[in-house]
């Protein structure tokens, strides 16, 4: 059934590629203030030396977190010191606290010019009657606020992020009936007291999406993602929101059917996108693509069907991407493809930074006839988190041989055997 459907539709859905006009990258890459950033706020610089002490010793950061964040804030221009940063905020008020949210959600503030670019910001804010302790909430909620250019659109968006603060019941009546901005707080403020985050909340806000703009379509779209069981303090919830939201009855239809071609029952589709919510939107050459990159690889057709229900990621997933991965896992490392059908989730993980390095570890163990003749399983080398696979293949040499725990260590944090 796939061979033949593959066969009969490549035409027709190459020429419905050619012709489909909705974006899915707004959608899956939200970012509330895109349009709105100055390049020159945010370009990475060198030729700074910042201290990671306040980070550790004042906010209780990891070492390991504030050199991260270190190398992404590092900036070309010398006079921007992000220990002047860090001086502008006290100054105006933001505790430890305030400053530990903000640079956890948005380091690049670091990287922007005190002087030039922050301060400026900060006195337009106070002008327009900000008073400490709502400038400091606000902008501790949504830092990318200050990363925003022009005055006029920093303005819209801190009055969007405090009328959702700040809101009451009484805000239903006070908005202009029927405008964009109107809908947009009145549906925020239903999903708030349904109980969705303010930090899931605040993108939606202050974004273009659709979403919330529109009235009777967003009622009906909120009521079928709550019948389907979605938990709104979950991100999953407002992704099904936006995805059920830009499509059309008829439109959902046409994918049931065209699933139900592929084998998968309506629910089966409708499991899957409790799953992933993503998936539902991708165009039929894609998913045919898809279904071409598993089924080359060497999967059969009911493997590939039992991957898709499990993990329906796999489908959003480049050909390029999987080929690689499945190529790495069973060429190089031996596992059956049957192992990646029983682990899926192995797709969705960094091949560089957790694949690779964790199969070196591997490797050198079974190089020292540390394992025996069987591969472990897939599921224990890398369906787990790094303190369990240490203490699994590493740490247990500890008390016999610490010169190969130190070496095992160098294999994994370098990412190649040594």
């Amino acid at each position: 059934m796939f061979s033949l459907i593959i066969r009969e539709r490549k035409q027709l859905a190459l020429q419905k590629w050619r012709n489909f006009r909705v974006s899915l990258y707004s959608l899956q890459n939200p970012s509330a203030f895109s349009s709105s950033f100055s390049s020159a706020d945010v370009s990475p610089r060198k030729g700074q030396n910042f201290t990671v002490s306040y980070l550790v010793e004042s906010l209780g950061f990891t070492t390991k977190l504030a050199e991260s964040i270190l190398r992404k804030v590092t900036t070309e221009d010398s006079n921007c010191n992000p220990d002047s940063v860090l001086t502008l905020l006290k100054s105006h008020g933001f505790t430890d606290s305030h400053i530990s949210t903000i640079i956890r959600t948005y380091p690049r503030l670091l990287s922007l010019d005190a002087e030039s670019s922050l301060a400026p910001k900060l006195r337009f804010l106070t002008s327009r009657g900000a008073s400490t302790s709502e400038l400091t909430e606000i902008l501790s909620k949504v830092p990318k606020i200050l990363g925003i250019k022009k005055d006029k659109a920093l303005s819209r968006y801190y009055d969007f992020v405090r009328e959702i603060i700040t809101a009451t019941d009484k805000s239903y009546y006070s908005l202009p009936e029927g405008s964009a901005q109107g809908n947009k707080l009145r549906n925020v403020l239903v999903l708030r007291d349904m109980g969705v985050p303010q930090r899931l909340l605040l993108p939606l806000l202050i974004s273009n999406h659709h979403v919330c703009c529109g009235k009777e379509k967003f009622e009906e779209t909120l009521k079928k993602v709550v019948e389907m069981g979605f938990e709104p303090a979950t991100f999953r919830f407002i992704e099904a929101l936006r995805m059920l939201y830009q499509l059309s009855e008829r439109t959902v239809q046409e994918k049931l059917s065209f699933y139900g071609k592929l084998g998968f029952s309506e629910e089966d589709v409708w499991e899957m996108f409790k799953k992933n919510p993503s998936f539902l939107p991708l165009s039929e050459k894609n998913v045919l693509n898809s279904i071409e990159a598993y089924l080359g690889l060497g999967f059969t057709r009911d493997e590939f069907a039992v991957l898709v229900k499990c993990h329906p990621q796999c489908l959003n997933y480049s050909a390029e991407l999987v080929k690689r991965k499945t190529e790495f896992l069973v060429k190089d490392m031996n596992w059956p493809v049957k192992a990646l059908v029983s682990n899926p989730t192995v797709f969705g993980y960094n091949l560089e930074k957790r694949t690779i390095p964790r199969c070196n570890v591997i490797k050198a163990l079974m190089s020292e006839g540390l394992l025996g003749s069987e591969l472990p399983s897939l599921g224990s080398v890398l369906v787990c988190t790094d303190r369990a696979f240490l203490k699994r293949y590493v740490m247990k040499h500890g008390d016999d041989n610490k010169k190969l725990v130190a070496e095992l260590m160098a294999v994994f944090t370098g990412g190649h055997v040594s």
